[in-house]
């Protein structure tokens, strides 16, 4: 399998939420003492040169900047020691967030799919080799809207690290080459309109521009 085609191949997005302090503190939410775990399904994938529509019912949509890490072989219940031989590779992704159906879904006590999970609910850049990534805890992921930088954060601020992430995911679900674990976004999330454009970048190794749609 030639996993750089993780967007045709994979079989899920696993997603981590809530995985860098600042980013809890300014939505409200508690720190988390383990990994809050949500899925994206693979239709949920938007490469570059598509738009970002809005969901139905979406009053509020919110860009969440993320590391994305490309499984590259399989594995159930992997040790922390070894996880990081599973990682195929990694990639630069945007979590969108229907915040106004996530909240509603909060005060219900119900499941955020709507909010996650709609189509166009994950841009996604070209894959990043392994080996272009010297250390994948001390990388700055950042984002702008029409120019104006809105998140600037690091790996190194993540509160569960990839191989934590990976062990703890492959306990109760088996991860398989192109799969795609989301590691979380660092503070500064917030709404974008029809026709912002949003361009995110990784350290020095490359930048995506998506828009929303009209």
């Amino acid at each position: 399998m030639n996993i750089s085609k993780f967007v045709e191949l994979g079989k899920k997005i696993v997603c981590v939420g809530r995985n860098y302090a600042e980013h809890a503190t300014e939505l409200g939410n508690k720190v988390p003492t383990e990994p809050l775990l949500f899925l994206k399904p693979t239709t949920a994938y938007l490469s570059e040169g598509n738009k970002i529509k809005m969901p139905p019912g979406c009053t509020d949509l919110h860009h969440e900047v993320e590391l994305g890490v490309v499984i590259g072989t399989k594995g159930t219940d992997i040790p922390v020691e070894s996880a990081m031989d599973h990682v195929g590779g990694y990639a630069l992704a945007l979590d969108m967030t229907a915040r106004n159906l996530q909240d509603a879904a909060k005060k219900k006590g119900h499941p955020w799919t709507l909010a996650k999970a709609f189509d166009t609910s994950c841009p996604v850049s070209k894959f990043v080799e392994k080996e272009r990534v010297q250390n994948v805890h001390n990388v700055r992921l950042w984002l702008s809207v029409n120019g104006d930088i809105r998140q600037d954060g690091n790996t190194s601020d993540m509160i569960f690290k990839v191989p934590t992430l990976i062990s703890y995911i492959s306990r109760s679900m088996t991860l398989e080459p192109g799969d795609m674990i989301l590691t979380g976004t660092p503070s500064g999330v917030g709404p974008v309109k029809s026709g912002d454009v949003i361009v995110a970048g990784l350290d020095q190794l490359m930048e995506m521009s998506f828009s929303v749609a009209e």
